[in-house]
């Protein structure tokens, strides 16, 4: 029964838009993780260590947003495969539909960005949790200790290394822009999908959508270029 129903058009868009929406508040919290670093380099690496040092927990999450990760990527892709085989030939040129249907370039190109995401996905993890200081990489430059402390991981001083650079930190950049773009159009689609808005209020959620997208996009913004201009 449960195959049958997620098997279905419907209940593919019901795996799209739960797992979206779980995606998207990681994003968010992640985010306002990031700007810890903007309270110095022991708050970012204090905020950095209590996540690590949840122990079981912290793996349990771990463990069930690489589940949403994957569900939302491969559904993702069925339904793209599906409206493909359902009009083998593109239209000549779009416009945005606008109401109800909100046809836009982001709507349009949410397999191409969700792609992009994930590729940019692996790298950051490689990059960082996987980085130096990380697991199976302990490399005691990237210990430091506060207060007589035990040593924990310097992430702020591998997030400062990877931000001076041009190609990191513009590179970074660009990839934030097709998140916003992402999200402009996946939190309406998400909600949409759940059928948890009335068609009175669907403009009002796709415009909170947009800002919640732009905002977090932007959030992310904010550690990378003030590392590379020097302002912290």
């Amino acid at each position: 029964m449960l195959k049958k129903l997620f098997g279905s058009p419907v209940g593919k868009k019901l795996v799209t838009g739960i797992t979206g929406l779980g995606l998207v508040g990681f994003v968010l919290l992640h985010m306002v993780g990031n700007l810890a670093l903007f309270s110095g380099d022991q708050a970012y690496n204090e905020y950095s260590e209590f996540l690590t040092g949840m122990g079981p927990l912290f793996y349990l999450v771990e463990a069930g947003l690489l589940a949403f990760f994957v569900f939302h990527i491969v559904t993702g892709i069925k339904i793209a495969i599906g409206k493909r085989r359902a009009r083998p030939v593109g239209y000549d040129r779009y416009q945005s539909a606008g109401a109800p249907s909100r046809q836009t370039a982001a709507s349009r190109s949410m397999i191409v960005t969700g792609m992009i995401l994930l590729v940019f996905t692996v790298f950051h993890l490689i990059s960082f949790k996987f980085g130096p200081g990380g697991p199976g990489n302990d490399d005691v430059a990237y210990l430091v200790a506060y207060d007589g402390g035990e040593p924990i991981r310097n992430m702020a001083l591998l997030v400062r290394e990877r931000f001076a650079s041009p190609l990191y930190a513009f590179g970074y950049t660009a990839v934030m822009l097709l998140l916003i773009l992402h999200l402009r159009h996946g939190v309406w689609s998400a909600l949409q999908s759940l059928g948890a808005m009335k068609p009175s209020i669907s403009g009002l959620v796709y415009t909170v959508g947009g800002l919640l997208g732009a905002g977090t996009g932007i959030g992310f913004l904010f550690v990378p270029m003030a590392l590379y201009f020097n302002l912290i």
